[in-house]
């Protein structure tokens, strides 16, 4: 049973029973049969509490609650902040306002608490983060930042899950940090393994493996927590929600949630850049080993890849499909869609 449907049962009672009350009350007064009176007023409140309960009670509750949820821990302490700061100095004007002939003395002081609570929460709300930049430089040491930097928590996004790659990189210790996975990520993954797409249902059960793997891997920090972001439906928004409150970084490879994660000032750890980070570098005039594999677009190349994902363009590579064999790098170009060698056949 939910807890609205309690509610609502709970104030259809109340409402009854005082309807009930009011009805027989009133029925003496207007000379109407008492019974019935009390019989009509008390289905007329059970129907109002029935019906009205819950605008009253549960959904303001509830409206409070996904408003606080969307508000950084940051801004609701600067938001508090301020209001103490607004409220003192309103204290210390109210003293000379309160001499003031009536109705002055008494309106004033009440007026001066209003609108000096909301100055100072303005205020410190606008300027949060230079205040909160000059108590972390105040009252922060290095030592410690560097140890609150190596243990905090970073967020796992759906896309780096399903990636698999997460798994690897965390085995070597490059993610110090507490890795997360919210329940509403669980949710998605659980989603796209049930899905009637064949290769979305494969995608979404390598994710769920992925999972298993981490968890049952005692030398990593892996915990999956029931936390939420109530009032917001999209899994991203959450995401960078739940980031901002709990001030970690997001590890994903969704290149949108990355540059709107960014634009809203979270820090965001993206497995793509990092893999093009570390691929080896060549440059031209350098030799290689590639298999070439296929084709290429323009006549007479051929197309091979390094060990790493790097696609190799060989020049008159053509004849050699299916060969190993030795290339010299010509030119190296760096694209959005990552690296791309071109060479051509080493000279025997």
């Amino acid at each position: 049973m939910s807890g609205e449907l309690i509610v609502r049962l709970i104030g259809m009672i109340v409402l009854m029973i005082s309807g009930g009350i009011l009805g027989l009350n009133l029925a003496p007064k207007v000379g109407g049969a008492v019974d019935l009176w009390g019989i009509v007023f008390a289905l007329v409140g059970a129907l109002a509490g029935l019906i009205i309960t819950p605008f009253i009670t549960t959904r303001p509750i509830r409206l409070f609650r996904s408003r606080i949820a969307l508000i950084s821990a940051q801004k609701m302490i600067s938001g508090i902040i301020g209001l103490v700061v607004g409220l003192t100095i309103a204290a210390l004007v109210a003293s000379p306002l309160s001499l003031l002939p009536k109705p002055f003395g008494q309106i004033l002081p009440f007026l001066g608490a209003l609108i000096f609570g909301y100055i100072g929460m303005a205020v410190f709300v606008m300027r949060q983060n230079d205040i909160f930049g000059i108590l972390r430089s105040r009252f922060s040491f290095g030592a410690d930042d560097s140890r609150d930097r190596s243990e905090r928590t970073v967020l796992l996004d759906t896309s780096v899950i399903i990636d698999g790659r997460i798994a690897d990189i965390a085995r070597t210790g490059f993610i110090t940090g507490s890795m997360l996975v919210p329940s509403f990520i669980l949710n998605e993954l659980q989603h796209i393994a049930d899905s009637s797409e064949s290769l979305r249902r494969q995608r979404g059960r390598r994710g769920l493996d992925i999972l298993n793997r981490l968890q049952k891997d005692t030398s990593i920090p892996f915990q999956i927590s029931d936390i939420d972001v109530e009032g917001v439906r999209e899994v991203d928004d959450k995401l960078i929600i739940l980031a901002k409150q709990l001030r970690c970084p997001i590890l994903t490879n969704d290149y949108n949630l990355n540059r709107v994660a960014e634009l809203q000032g979270v820090t965001v750890l993206n497995i793509n850049e990092l893999a093009n980070a570390v691929k080896a570098v060549y440059i031209p005039g350098e030799t290689m080993e590639v298999q070439v594999l296929q084709e290429g677009k323009e006549l007479g190349q051929g197309v091979g890849y390094l060990d790493d994902g790097t696609m190799v363009v060989i020049e008159e590579g053509k004849e050699y499909i299916g060969q190993l064999i030795p290339v010299v790098v010509t030119k190296v170009l760096q694209t959005a869609a990552g690296r791309m060698i071109f060479a051509r056949p080493e000279k025997m």
